[in-house]
């Protein structure tokens, strides 16, 4: 018997797989596994181009409702905020905590957009980014995959519904202390904050944020021309820089990170804003929608701080508006328009309160959809309206709500999801990603505890004195 074969013994891939010969070398022909198919397929898949929306919001328009949202009322405590850090540690400190709560809220979305990808899906709430990111994590986070979204939901909701509330007495205030001072009488507060209904019901009654862009635009303009009247006010008389100090100790200055987190803190727009967008990829990136929007909040924040400690040092207000002379017309002026601009953004506060309640019962109305939303629209404005009337001085129970939800939600809980993330991809080199985070949960700790304690304190003078 002539044995044919003379070469080696074959070996297990010559034996199983076909062979593809090319210039005198054998090259495997290998079918890609399921799951290498199914990988190929997510990252085929666009969710940027998939998203179908009925009104899609541009950058510009965003970037507009992210300025408001980021403007708000809170501003105005800056000058007292900078007596606890100083001039040059003020701006130190002003840029710490925007870097800090725009990077939270960068790493929100940046993981909304990992998770679009990996589930196929368009859009996600905040909840649902929590949700699916814990549920599909390491094994530690699974058992809190249901727990944690709802306290996110309910937590989003009471803030939100609250700050509605107190957006309701803030206008009131405004207006009713100009009409008290042409008028010489003193006019009930909750009357006037009754009457403040149906404006704020037809406010509500816009339907989606594409035309709720033009609101919050003059509601930006009410409230540059405000700052700009109060910006006079600053650099009259101003006296020289020399006055105040530089640098405060740092020991105070966990009170000024409560005080700035809490007035720039718009993490519960975010994800609304980004799923209403028609190019939420531009929410994102270095020169994205979202570090616009900061970088010019951010400067007009220093700003502000900076001129209103000069002007007014230690006797600064909480809000520098009560150390304007009321008996002036221009003062009165910067009342009307912060009521207005507060009025305007009264809107897409609500909004958040809205997109919460709607997900939750749209299901359960498929029949006339369009007059359930606009029922449960002016079911909760009345409800928040309600609640202003019945405590008008509702806003440092607000305050303690934000200083807790906030704390938690605009800090902690979106680097809890950036670690679920991509826990199985790395933190990168020497783990900088979780020394990274480790600094932002004490920087949320303290967050914590030092804005609840203020809002605490502010309960207990409004009660005992």
């Amino acid at each position: 018997m002539v044995n044919e074969y003379t070469g080696p013994p074959a070996q297990e891939l010559e034996t199983f797989l076909p062979k593809d010969a090319k210039n005198g070398t054998s090259k495997y022909k290998i079918t890609p596994a399921k799951t290498d198919v199914e990988s190929a397929a997510v990252q085929s898949f666009d969710p940027f181009k998939e998203r179908s929306l009925e009104h899609p919001t541009t950058d510009g328009e965003t970037l507009t409702h992210l300025l408001k949202a980021s403007l708000g009322t809170g501003i105005l405590a800056m000058p007292i905020a900078f007596s606890y850090a100083g001039l040059v540690g003020g701006i130190i400190a002003t840029v710490l905590t925007a870097l800090i709560c725009t990077h939270c809220a960068y790493v929100l979305v940046k993981c909304a957009h990992t998770l679009y990808h990996r589930n196929k899906c368009t859009a996600m709430t905040f909840a649902e980014i929590a949700e699916v990111s814990l549920a599909n994590g390491p094994q530690w986070g699974r058992r809190w995959s249901k727990f944690i979204p709802k306290c996110i939901t309910y937590g989003l909701f009471v803030t939100y519904f609250g700050t509605c509330a107190v957006y309701t007495v803030i206008i009131a205030t405004n207006f009713l202390q100009v009409i008290d001072h042409y008028t010489g009488s003193a006019m009930n507060l909750r009357v006037m904050i009754a009457l403040l209904l149906v404006p704020l019901i037809l406010l509500s009654w816009i339907p989606n944020l594409k035309y709720l862009a033009p609101v919050s635009m003059v509601a930006n303009v009410f409230m540059c021309v405000g700052l700009g009247i109060t910006f006079y006010y600053l650099v009259t008389d101003m006296p020289p820089l020399t006055e105040r100090p530089m640098f405060i100790s740092v020991m105070n200055w966990p009170s000024f990170f409560a005080i700035v987190i809490f007035a720039m803190e718009a993490i519960g727009v975010v994800m609304p804003l980004e799923n209403q967008m028609k190019t939420p990829q531009n929410f994102i990136g270095l020169c994205g929608v979202l570090n616009q929007g900061m970088g010019g909040v951010t400067l007009i924040y220093i700003l502000l701080g900076f001129l209103g400690y000069v002007r007014y040092g230690d006797e600064a207000m909480g809000s520098i508006t009560l150390n304007l002379p009321v008996e002036e017309i221009p003062a009165q002026a910067v009342k009307i328009l912060i009521a207005l601009a507060v009025y305007c953004t009264f809107g897409l506060q609500f909004y958040v309160c809205l997109d919460i309640a709607w997900i939750a019962i749209k299901d359960k109305f498929k029949k006339r959809p369009t007059l359930v939303n606009y029922t449960m629209r002016t079911i909760l404005v009345t409800a928040a309206v309600l609640l202003a009337v019945a405590v008008p001085t509702i806003g440092p129970f607000i305050g303690l709500i934000g200083a807790f939800f906030f704390s938690i939600l605009g800090l902690l809980i979106p680097i809890l999801i950036e670690m679920v993330t991509y826990w199985d991809q790395g933190f990168g080199k020497f783990n900088w990603i979780i020394w990274k985070n480790v600094l932002v949960f004490f920087f949320g700790l303290i967050a914590l505890v030092f804005g609840s304690k203020g809002a605490i304190e502010d309960i207990i003078n409004l009660y005992v004195k």
